[in-house]
């Protein structure tokens, strides 16, 4: 059997980014410090932290006065932002880069007076983060389906946003249908979608034309790994979705020649080592990469925490 690993790949730098800034805060000002919602959709990593002294809250009411409060990677609204203000809560923001430059990209278009369409999986707390920190009129679609059901006058100024964690393709079919029924509206490419959910659902697809199931380590919760796992679907391979390596079905793979392994943006590559090892376990197997990109991105941290700046006052 022969075990192929995507490239890229685990980690991106906004997951790496939140992971740090919980860790730094906890080196800064000691345990405990809180942080609204998973960090990153993924239990290693949450359980990890907690380890270390984090406490993960879903509401600001369970803070206690005066903690340090971390908004995970996903972004908040800013009825939270004005809570954790009220409040006196010192804060500190984990939101990914690319997530907040769809909320001023956003912003932008309301400011041109026209009505915004966030493309996006309801309940997500990206969209939820989103969809609170643009003022004006906003409508939620999730297929085209959806688009054709807009209340919206056909000649009405539109524009369009994304969730950063959505598939490409998806995303372009819904921007489609948008433009066929408006006749004036504005928004990015499906470029500027997150540069690591590209990567890796490019990877995957590469990766289906040479395996015979496919793999993807993640949470049940996370969209991008979701979505690895649909693609590999939409080719007719078998694909799953495994948190670990205990999750692995020996059936998946007795007939299989090639095994695809792939992992969602916010899952360690600890747990990637995992799956390869209960693969090998299985039925012996020689292990490769796929070529593909070196992600070189990072993201630099909020001031307070980010040795670079010349004050790190809390």
């Amino acid at each position: 059997m022969k075990i192929i690993l995507a490239q890229p790949r685990g980690f991106c730098a906004g997951v790496v980014r939140a992971i740090d800034v919980v860790e730094r805060a906890l080196e800064k000002y000691g345990a405990p410090v809180y942080v609204r919602h998973e960090i990153v959709h993924n239990r290693h990593v949450v359980e990890s932290l907690k380890a270390k002294g984090a406490r993960f809250v879903e509401e600001l009411s369970e803070v206690p006065a005066g903690a340090v409060t971390i908004f995970s990677a996903h972004g908040v609204s800013r009825k939270v932002e004005d809570e954790a203000r009220e409040r006196g809560l010192p804060t500190l923001d984990a939101t990914c880069p690319l997530v907040t430059k769809v909320h001023n990209q956003g912003r932008h278009y309301v400011a041109q007076g026209r009505t915004l369409v966030f493309i996006g999986h309801a309940g997500h707390p990206e969209v939820e983060g989103t969809l609170g920190q643009i003022d004006g009129q906003l409508h939620l679609v999730e297929s085209e389906a959806d688009v054709a059901k807009l209340p919206i006058a056909l000649d009405t100024p539109v524009a369009y946003v994304t969730q950063t964690t959505l598939s490409v393709d998806d995303t372009r079919g819904i921007i489609a249908a948008l433009q066929r029924r408006f006749s004036d509206i504005e928004g990015p490419d499906t470029r500027d979608i997150c540069y690591a959910t590209q990567n890796r659902q490019s990877a995957v697809r590469e990766l289906s034309r040479m395996a015979d199931v496919i793999i993807v380590v993640g949470a049940r919760n996370s969209s991008n790994s979701n979505r690895l796992r649909e693609i590999g679907e939409e080719v007719g391979l078998p694909s799953y979705l495994v948190a670990d390596g205990r999750e692995i079905d020996p059936a998946w793979v007795k007939d299989a020649q090639v095994v695809g392994v792939t992992a969602g943006a916010s899952a360690p590559e600890v747990l990637v080592d995992d799956v390869v090892q209960a693969l090998m376990r299985i039925r012996p197997a020689e292990l490769s990469v796929l070529d593909g990109p070196k992600e070189t991105i990072s993201f630099r941290l909020p001031a307070k925490l980010d040795p670079r700046t010349s004050s790190n006052a809390a």
